[in-house]
C-alpha cells in the first residue's frame, strides 16, 4: 500500500496557511518512521501517513452503508456473486458475529487509523516547532489533521457499532479505556476535538477549488463533521441536536469558514479535475500513479457489466477489469409492472422528474469528458473491424440488455419477461439492475484516467443537513429553497416549475420526499444506511426483497468474534449472540 506523502515540493506556508498559491496537489508516497525527523518535510510527509490508511478504509464502510439499505443490491448472476450468501446477509439484515467480514474490517481499520494518529499526535507533541521552522501556529495545525481525522475514524465507529472503546495514546495506554465506553463519552470527545481543531486549521481563502488545500481538513472539513455527527445525534446517544446542526450547516453556507459554492455540473465534484470545484469540502488525492481507492472493487469499480471494457475502452486500464458487485435495487417486478414501494426504487425514484441529466446513458465523450450517470439496455460499441457489437454476458452467449428489473432474462428481447417470476437476490442474472458511474471511467485514450480525487464532504451535504433540520422545525419553504439550490443544477430550465420544490416549484416537500432527495443527491455515496436510520426506516421499512426486520437491533452491527475473543473487556453489542 502506498502511504501518503507530499511529494510536490511546495513551501509549509503553502500547506498550512490561507495564503496558498501553489497549484499542485496532496499526493501520497511511502514514508518510513524510524529516527525519521530531520527535516521540516519529515514532519510534514509523518503528519499525512495516516491518511492513505484513511482513503483504503473506505471500501468497508462503503459496502455496509449500501448494501444493507434500499438502493444498492448484489444480486447472484448466472451463478456468481453467491460466495456463501453474504450478500444476502447484508440485504436481509441477517448477518450475525461469525460473519467477520466488512463489520470486522470497518472495526479494525478504524482502530487502527485511530492508533497511527495517536502515534504521529504524541511524536508531534515530543519536537519544537523551531528546531524545523514551524511557528506555534503552524505547527498546531499540523498536529490538528491528525486529532481531526481520529475524531472522523470515529464518527465512523459511533455510527456503525456505537459501543466502542476510546483510545487516545498509542505510547501510554493506561489512558485509553479497557473496554467500551458510553456512545455519550465518544460523541463528547469527537465534538471537543473537532472544536479545537476548527480554531487550529488553515482556511480555504478563496474560490477555485481546494488545489493545494485537498487532501487536508481545513476549518470548514470540521466543522462539516459536527454537521454530520449533530444531524445523528438522536440516533447515537438520543439527544437532539438539530438546532447545533443548524448552527454550523448555515456558517459554512456563509462562508463564515472559507468560500464554498454548488457546482454548476452535477459530475463536477468527481471529475478528474475536482481539486478546482469548490462544491469539494474534504477529498482525498487520488492518481492513477499513486492510489486511487474509490477506483476499487469494494468501492466503485464494480458497479459496471463484467465486459464494460469495451463499451469504455479501458482494457489496458491499471485498475483491472470490471464486475458486477452493485447494481441499483428494481423498480419493476418480473411483469413488467411497477413496484409500489415508498423505499428503494431509487431509478424510479429519478425519473420521478423530468429531464434530470443524470438519467442518461452513461458515455466517454473522449477529451476527458463524461456524460450520464447509469448504465442500461443495449451498451454498442464499433470493434477493431468497425463493426457494432454489443456487451456481453460473461461466460454466457447472450448480449446484454440491463434492465431495471432482477430476474433470469438471459437474451430476451426487451419487451419480453420470464416465465420464472421470483425475483429476488439469490435469482438474478447478468441483465438484472442498472449500473452507474458515479466517478468517470475514462477510456485508455484519456490523459486524465482515474484522476478523480475522491470526495469525502461536498458542500450539498451541509445545504441538505440544514434542509432537513428546517424541515424538522417546521420550517418547510426554508428547507425547499435550500434543496432547490442544488436541485435546478439537474434539469432544464423549462421543467424548473414542475420538479422545484414550492414555492418556487411545484412540488410539495414533506419528510418522505427529504429521504428521497437524500437518496437522489448521495445515491451510492456510503451513506444510505444512516439516512434510513435518522428516518425510522432502516429495521422497520420494507422494500424490494427486504421485509421488515423483527427489531432494530440491526441499525448497529454486532462486534465480530475474533474481535471479541482478541479482547476479553469487550462486551458485545445487544441483540446479538454473546
Amino acid at each position: 500500500m502506498k502511504l501518503f506523502n507530499y511529494i510536490a515540493g511546495f513551501a509549509v506556508a503553502a500547506t498550512l496557511t490561507t495564503s496558498c498559491t501553489n497549484l499542485d496537489e496532496t499526493l501520497y508516497d511511502q514514508v518510513g518512521t524510524q529516527n525519521y525527523y530531520n527535516t521540516q518535510m519529515d514532519v510534514i510527509r509523518a503528519t499525512f501517513r495516516p491518511f492513505e490508511h484513511a482513503f483504503w478504509s473506505i471500501q468497508s464502510r462503503h459496502v455496509l452503508n449500501e448494501l444493507t439499505a434500499d438502493q444498492l443490491i448484489t444480486p447472484t448472476r448466472d451463478g456468481w456473486w453467491d460466495d456463501g450468501g453474504k450478500w444476502r446477509r447484508l440485504h436481509y439484515h441477517t448477518w450475525n458475529v461469525e460473519d467477520g467480514g466488512d463489520a470486522q474490517t470497518e472495526w479494525n481499520g478504524c482502530f487502527q487509523g485511530i492508533m497511527q494518529s495517536n502515534y504521529v499526535i504524541e511524536d508531534l507533541n515530543t519536537l519544537s516547532p523551531d528546531k524545523f521552522g514551524f511557528s506555534e501556529a503552524e505547527f498546531n495545525s499540523l498536529k490538528a489533521q491528525c486529532r481531526a481525522l481520529r475524531a472522523w475514524f470515529y464518527i465512523r465507529l459511533l455510527d456503525a457499532f456505537r459501543n466502542v472503546p476510546l483510545a487516545v495514546s498509542f505510547n501510554d495506554v493506561s489512558l485509553n479505556s479497557e473496554g467500551q465506553v458510553e456512545p455519550k463519552i465518544v460523541f463528547d470527545f469527537i465534538e471537543s476535538e473537532l472544536k479545537d481543531c476548527i480554531v487550529l486549521l488553515a482556511e480555504k481563502s478563496a474560490l477555485g477549488g481546494n488545489l493545494a488545500l485537498q487532501g487536508q481538513f481545513t476549518k470548514a472539513a470540521a466543522a462539516a463533521m459536527l454537521v454530520r455527527l449533530y444531524l445523528n445525534a438522536e440516533v447515537y446517544i438520543g439527544e437532539n441536536r438539530y438546532s447545533d446542526c443548524a448552527l454550523y450547516a448555515q456558517q459554512i453556507i456563509d462562508g463564515e469558514y472559507g468560500p464554498y459554492q454548488v457546482a454548476d455540473r452535477w459530475d463536477a465534484p468527481f471529475d478528474w479535475n475536482n481539486e478546482t470545484c469548490d462544491e469539494v469540502i474534504f477529498g482525498f488525492p487520488a492518481s492513477q500513479g499513486y492510489t486511487y481507492w474509490q477506483y476499487q472493487g469494494d468501492t466503485y469499480w464494480w458497479t459496471t457489466p463484467a465486459r464494460a471494457r469495451y463499451y469504455l475502452k479501458d482494457a489496458k486500464c491499471k485498475a483491472g477489469d470490471h464486475n458486477t458487485k452493485y447494481a441499483a435495487s428494481p423498480s419493476y417486478d418480473l411483469n413488467g409492472d411497477l413496484y409500489t414501494y415508498t423505499l428503494g426504487m431509487p431509478i424510479q425514484n429519478f425519473r420521478k422528474y423530468k429531464g434530470d441529466v443524470r438519467m442518461k446513458l452513461y458515455r466517454n465523450l473522449g477529451n476527458n469528458k463524461r456524460e450520464g450517470m447509469f448504465f442500461f439496455g443495449y451498451l454498442e460499441y464499433q470493434d477493431e473491424n468497425g463493426e457494432t457489437k454489443r456487451v456481453k454476458a460473461p461466460e454466457q452467449p447472450y448480449d446484454l440488455y440491463i434492465r431495471d428489473a432482477v430476474g433470469k432474462f438471459q437474451g430476451m428481447d426487451p419487451d419480453q419477461w420470464p416465465d420464472d417470476k421470483n425475483s429476488s437476490l439469490p435469482n438474478g442474472d447478468h441483465n438484472s439492475g442498472w449500473h452507474f458511474a458515479k466517478y468517470p471511467f475514462y477510456s485508455d485514450d484519456d490523459e486524465h484516467q482515474l484522476e478523480s480525487d475522491y470526495v469525502e464532504i461536498r458542500l450539498p451535504e451541509i445545504i441538505y443537513s440544514l434542509a432537513e433540520c428546517k424541515l424538522r422545525a417546521g420550517q418547510k419553504e426554508e428547507a425547499a429553497t435550500l434543496l432547490n439550490q442544488v436541485r435546478r443544477r439537474y434539469y432544464p430550465a423549462e421543467n424548473l416549475s414542475d420538479v422545484l420544490y414550492a414555492p418556487e416549484g411545484k412540488v410539495s416537500l414533506d419528510e418522505q420526499e427529504m429521504l428521497d432527495e437524500w437518496g437522489r443527491e448521495y445515491f451510492a455515496e456510503s451513506r444510505r444506511r444512516i439516512d434510513l436510520i435518522r428516518f425510522g426506516k432502516f429495521a422497520t421499512g420494507t422494500w424490494w426483497d427486504k421485509t421488515p426486520d423483527a427489531d432494530r437491533h440491526t441499525e448497529i452491527f454486532p462486534i465480530m468474534r475474533d474481535i471479541l475473543n482478541a479482547n476479553l473487556k469487550l462486551v458485545q453489542n445487544p441483540g446479538y449472540n454473546k
